[in-house]
């Protein structure tokens, strides 16, 4: 597939989402339509959109390319059943909570039962995490982008990620939530059809039915699922398991990125129902990106085709693109483009409008009554939008000036420790009725916690004799925010204790 193609395929699949974004925001572009869809979303649509949003561009590509590793094959699939665990928990106790307090910021409940301060911290933990995982996820597929295409035409990299963020703000900044509600159940569309058509293609350039394939699959070297073997490394079941359920709960349940989705419903039984049905969804066609990155080394076997060189350095995230686009043909091609687009750019937009919710509505208060009235306030988050779509490529073109890839993962990895405070917080809430805490000390503790557990991840094998720690780092995380919290308890008032 040329360069000119790629290109010309991307203006077309912009040029719907303009179009949506144009009709949902044309007599709608208030604050109620972008923090919260005027509270009347159709559950299967956010359903099904979640599929998008929580599918990024980096597990289309990263996820297919780690089954060629003998230590991680379908290994996976473990966090993916601790996923599915951590979302009927969240549907089942955090959700019902917000809907209590129909909150339209779910860092709101921080401010109800602790204080002012822990909810700006929680806040703030937010926009921290989200603002660096969403550019690294964006960040990763720019590259490819900037590798088959924009090198092509000459493009430098700052301006091919110019152009991505001004293109998500530009259908996202009207409509916010109303609008991504419509264009993320389109682009997951687009990523699941592309996975079940990649399978298809290669199942014939392999001259393998679908059955067979799933056949060959499951007696090939890379469908190894379940690791009970050492306890010891990372990919143990258990380790998996916990860590997919803590990580869901907290990097879900406790994001307002994909919680004000679910807020978008009209009433608890309907936000329940779209957490069911994702979850279902969720797990089914992790399991097809599995078989693709089993598929497609089975190809790259047959054909001859090494996994990239970057720097020296295989790189298994450029597999999946460079069969896709170079050796399966045309239709393929398109295919594999339409799903790592919208993979990527269902993740940014919902992160972008989440972003600039928290923003205006846990620090400017917006959704106050002395503020809802306001009339610059439209514009107002219009430049809250802008200012958090300029940091966002800040922190990519930082993430290729370093162009590093163990810095860069290890910036990742600290993005994620700092939903272990989110955790901590919030167990502590919930769990701890009779006791609220020292309210300005709050800060505190949530940046004393990440920082112990870096040491204590940095140094487990050390320290632990050769036991690593994984996925579980955040459980880690959370006890230690939590009886950090204990250590400036105070008995809660009759305000408070609820």
């Amino acid at each position: 597939m040329t360069p000119f193609a790629i290109l010309s395929l991307i203006v077309i699949y912009f040029g719907i989402l303009f179009f949506i974004s144009h009709v949902m925001s044309k007599n709608n572009s208030g604050n109620d339509a972008f923090f919260k869809a005027n509270k009347n979303s159709k559950w299967y649509l956010v359903a099904f959109g979640m599929i998008g949003t929580a599918l990024s561009g980096v597990t289309f590509i990263s996820v297919p390319g780690e089954v060629g590793n003998p230590d991680l094959q379908f290994k996976y699939f473990q966090f993916v059943l601790g996923n599915a665990i951590g979302f009927i928990i969240v549907a089942t106790v955090l959700l019902p909570l917000y809907y209590r307090m129909n909150l339209t910021s779910i860092y709101g409940y921080i401010e109800q039962r602790l204080g002012k301060t822990s909810y700006k911290t929680a806040a703030s933990i937010f926009l921290i995490s989200r603002t660096i995982g969403s550019a690294f996820r964006l960040y990763l597929v720019v590259i490819v982008l900037q590798r088959y295409v924009f090198d092509y035409y000459g493009v430098p990299f700052t301006a091919t990620v110019f152009l991505s963020l001004l293109l998500i703000f530009a259908y996202t900044y009207k409509g916010g939530l109303k609008t991504i509600i419509i264009t993320d159940t389109l682009q997951t569309f687009f990523l699941v059809s592309s996975v079940f058509l990649t399978i298809f293609f290669i199942c014939n350039s392999l001259d393998l039915s679908i059955f067979q394939a799933f056949e060959t699959v499951k007696e090939s070297q890379y469908s190894k699922i379940f690791f009970f073997d050492d306890y010891l490394k990372g990919n143990y079941f258990w380790k998996q398991i916990l860590g997919g359920i803590f990580v869901t709960i907290a990097m879900v349940g406790l994001d307002q990125d994909l919680m004000q989705k679910n807020l978008s419903c009209a009433n608890i039984g309907e936000a329940q129902k779209n957490m069911f049905t994702f979850t279902g969804i969720f797990v089914i066609i992790n399991i097809f990106f599995l078989s693709v990155g089993a598929l497609l080394y089975m190809y790259a076997e047959k054909n001859g085709i090494a996994v990239p060189m970057v720097d020296d350095v295989a790189r298994t995230d450029f597999l999946f693109p460079e069969i896709a686009l170079k050796s399966l043909g045309l239709i393929p091609a398109i295919v594999f483009l339409l799903g790592l687009t919208a993979a990527t750019f269902a993740t940014t937009d919902s992160a972008l409008t989440a972003l600039t919710t928290s923003f205006c509505v846990d620090f400017l208060g917006m959704e106050k009554s002395e503020n809802v009235n306001n009339p610059n306030i439209v514009k107002t988050r219009h430049l809250v939008h802008i200012g958090f779509s300029f940091l966002m490529f800040l922190v990519i073109v930082f993430f290729n000036a370093v162009n590093d890839a163990s810095v860069v993962k290890m910036i990742f990895k600290i993005a994620s420790y700092t939903y272990g405070p989110l955790l901590g917080l919030y167990s502590f809430g919930l769990f701890m009725k009779s006791k609220t805490v020292n309210d300005k000390l709050v800060p505190f503790i949530c940046l004393i916690s990440p920082a112990i557990c870096y040491f204590i991840s940095a140094y487990s094998a050390e320290w632990l004799n050769g036991y690593t720690i994984a996925e579980e780092l955040i459980i880690i995380n959370g006890l230690i925010t939590f009886i950090g919290l204990l250590f400036i308890s105070k008995p809660a008032t009759g305000e408070t204790r609820f």
